[in-house]
């Protein structure tokens, strides 16, 4: 089951694309968007990935940390964010346990392959309590944007 809205956020450690170690407690006071995806490089999460380094400024204005995290490795998250010029942290959750413990892993993705995370979207206030959760099905979907941003305007 998923994180639910109101659930204090699972604590983790995943290492970002350029290899720095990120504990979600070192954010603490801050208000975080945690953006799941399932694969660097395919179609939706590129476009997703991009709309939000293009609104950017936006979740800034909102005093929000943006997230993306993945299964993907730490060099495919890093070549992927170089090659979309993305402009926030990507984390690798390549041993599939943070998104497992926030309810967002498929047991079987697309071409039987396992253990890759749904898209999925937590926006967690400054005491890591989540205030909005969105997690999709569909890989072929996005999250509600306009939800999040209206989320993180009554955390801010």
């Amino acid at each position: 089951m998923s994180i639910q809205a109101g659930q204090k956020a699972p604590p983790f450690s995943l290492y970002d694309s350029d290899k720095n170690k990120v504990n979600l407690s070192d954010y603490a006071g801050k208000n975080i968007l945690l953006l799941f995806f399932p694969l660097a490089f395919t179609s939706v999460c590129t476009a997703e990935l991009c709309s939000v380094r293009d609104n950017l400024a936006r979740y800034n204005q909102l005093n929000a940390e943006v997230f993306g995290i993945s299964v993907d490795s730490l060099h495919t998250l890093n070549r992927f964010k170089q090659d979309q010029q993305l402009n926030f942290r990507l984390l690798s959750d390549f041993n599939k346990e943070v998104s497992a413990e926030y309810g967002c892993l498929y047991d079987k993705f697309s071409f039987d392959m396992k253990g890759v995370s749904k898209r999925a979207a937590f926006v967690l206030d400054k005491n890591g309590i989540a205030k909005y959760a969105e997690v999709l099905e569909n890989a072929g979907n996005q999250p509600d944007f306009n939800a999040i941003q209206h989320a993180l305007e009554t955390v801010s």
